[in-house]
């Protein structure tokens, strides 16, 4: 039985990270890394253009050198995605000792935390794991979420935070406003919302796809 997990979703704008290995397993993770604000090294002999690119143009600082344990000096959560399993288990080791979250790709035993399927709709994320078990699993039902949620409901989640910070700056705590509060969120509230969407003139090519959000 896999270990209990604990999920959380990490600020990490700004904070350094460090990703062993600079291959195709590594770009996806290291694009992650990019798109979270992250001050990403790569530390690797070789790169793959994708990740050469990402240091031309300043987005990541690439070491092109073997691992060394000083690499994690300061680091708040290190990725080991290399070829070599003795690499990537000297990535962990080292992370253990100096208290940095490490993740070895396609290795649970030496991982302090697991990469999930994500869905996404602008600032709405959904993150399926499986401990490590099956991420094949993690990917279909990513894949069915996927497909069965509104394409449009980013635009909304933004809309309804707009009001809800209005809320919160005007009325006082009460359980008015947390009525009010969850009825902005209701699925009757995504309906109506749909309905004034729904004329052909206000449709754009990012609002097709599926037409109802599960409830």
């Amino acid at each position: 039985m896999a270990e209990p997990l604990f999920p959380v979703f990490f600020k990490l704008a700004g904070r350094p990270c460090l990703v062993v290995g600079a291959g195709a397993v590594a770009a996806s993770k290291i694009s992650s890394l990019v798109e979270a604000g992250a001050v990403v090294t790569v530390v690797a002999p070789q790169a793959s253009p994708e990740i050469e690119r990402l240091a031309n143009d300043g987005k990541i600082r690439w070491a092109s050198r073997i691992f060394l344990p000083g690499d994690l000096d300061g680091v708040f959560l290190a990725i080991a995605a290399t070829s070599d399993p003795t690499v990537n288990c000297l990535v962990f080791l080292e992370s253990r000792q100096r208290g940095v979250l490490c993740n070895s790709v396609d290795d649970p035993p030496h991982c302090d935390f697991y990469f999930p399927s994500i869905v996404r709709r602008g600032d709405l994320q959904f993150a399926i794991s499986t401990a490590g078990e099956s991420p094949a699993l993690a990917q279909r039902l990513r894949i069915e979420l996927d497909e069965s949620l509104d394409a449009r409901l980013g635009k909304w989640l933004r809309e309804i935070g707009e009001l809800r910070r209005e809320i919160l700056a005007s009325e006082p705590a009460s359980e008015a406003r947390k009525s009010l509060l969850h009825r902005l969120a209701s699925h009757g509230a995504w309906e109506a919302w749909q309905s004034r969407q729904s004329t052909p003139a206000e449709i754009t090519p990012e609002d097709s796809a599926p037409a109802l959000v599960t409830r």
